[in-house]
C-alpha cells in the first residue's frame, strides 16, 4: 500500500524482510542516480535493531562504487567505552559500515570532550553536506535522539549533547542492546532535527509492533515536538517504510 500524508510518501509491506528489501532497493538506486552526477556523496545512517534487516539487504548491492560514498551516523551515546558493543559506531561497523568499501567513515565519538565533538562533526557535515539518510523512528516518535523533551524544530545547532528519556532509555532493554535500564548511557550526542531535515532524500525504515504508537501519532497527530518524527510530513523526497506490524494502528492497510 501506497499512501501520502501532507509531504511524506508511506509505503507498507507485509514482513519485515519484505520492507527491507524494498527500502534497500530505493536507496541503491537513490545512490546510484547520485552518483552519476557527482563524484563522491554523503550518506547518515542510523543505528538500530530495527535496522539491520535493512542493512543487510543493502550491503547485496555491490554495483554501488561504495569508495565514492562517504558515511556518517545519527547519534552516539556518551560515556560507553570504545569498544562496547552497544556504541552505535560499532554496532554500524558490525552491520555495515565494515561490510563495505567505503570512501570514508565519519564516527560520532561520545567519549571526546563533548562541546569539541560537537564542533568537530559540525565542521564534517559542512564539509561534505549529507545527499541521503537512512532513518528510523523511535518507540517514542524520536528521530535520532531528539526525544520530545529536547526535540527542536528550530534547532540552531547541528549536533548537541542530549539527555535521554525514559522511555527511550526502556527501548535499549526492549532491543536487547541492554540488560536493564540502569545500564543505559543517559545522554548521548546527536544530530538535530534541522540537520536531518536539511537532506535532500531521506528513506526512514520502521519495522515491529513496539512502533506501532509511535508511527500513528507520525501519521495522525500534530505536527509537534511531542512527536518529533511528526516533522517528516512536511519533507518533500521522503518515504516512510512500514511492515505489518508498525503498520498495526493504522486503518483500512494493504500491503504492497
Amino acid at each position: 500500500m501506497v499512501i501520502t500524508k501532507d509531504k511524506l510518501d508511506v509505503r507498507i509491506y507485509p514482513t519485515t524482510k519484505e520492507m527491507s528489501i524494498a527500502a534497500a532497493a530505493q536507496v541503491a538506486e537513490r545512490m546510484k542516480t547520485l552518483l552519476e552526477k557527482k563524484d563522491t556523496i554523503n550518506a547518515l545512517f542510523a543505528a538500530a535493531p530495527s535496522q539491520s534487516e535493512f542493512f543487510r539487504q543493502l550491503v547485496n548491492y555491490k554495483d554501488i562504487d561504495w569508495n565514492r560514498v562517504n558515511a556518517f551516523h545519527l547519534d552516539e551515546y556518551i560515556g560507553l567505552e570504545q569498544n562496547a558493543p552497544q556504541r552505535f559506531g560499532n554496532f554500524l561497523k558490525r552491520e555495515l559500515f565494515g561490510q563495505l568499501k567505503f570512501r570514508n567513515v565519519f564516527y560520532l565519538d561520545g567519549s571526546n570532550v563533548l562541546n569539541e565533538e560537537c564542533k568537530r562533526y559540525t565542521a564534517l557535515l559542512k564539509e561534505y553536506p549529507i545527499d541521503i539518510a537512512c532513518i528510523g523512528i523511535g518507540e517514542n516518535g524520536h528521530i535520532a535522539f531528539n526525544d520530545p523533551h529536547v526535540a527542536d524544530f528550530q534547532d540552531q545547532e547541528v549536533v548537541k549533547a542530549v539527555e535521554l528519556d525514559h522511555m527511550c532509555r526502556q527501548q535499549q532493554v526492549n532491543d536487547k542492546c541492554f540488560d536493564d535500564i540502569s545500564k543505559v548511557p543517559t545522554h548521548a550526542l546527536t544530530l538535530t532535527i534541522p540537520t536531518i531535515l536539511s537532506v535532500p532524500y531521506i528513506y526512514c525504515i520502521v519495522p515491529y509492533k513496539g512502533k506501532a504508537k509511535a508511527v500513528y501519532e507520525t501519521l495522525n497527530g500534530d505536527i509537534s515536538e511531542r512527536c518529533p518524527a511528526s516533522i517528516l510530513r512536511t519533507k518533500e523526497q521522503t518515504i516512510l517504510f512500514l511492515d505489518k506490524d508498525s503498520a498495526s494502528l493504522l486503518e483500512e492497510v494493504t500491503y504492497l
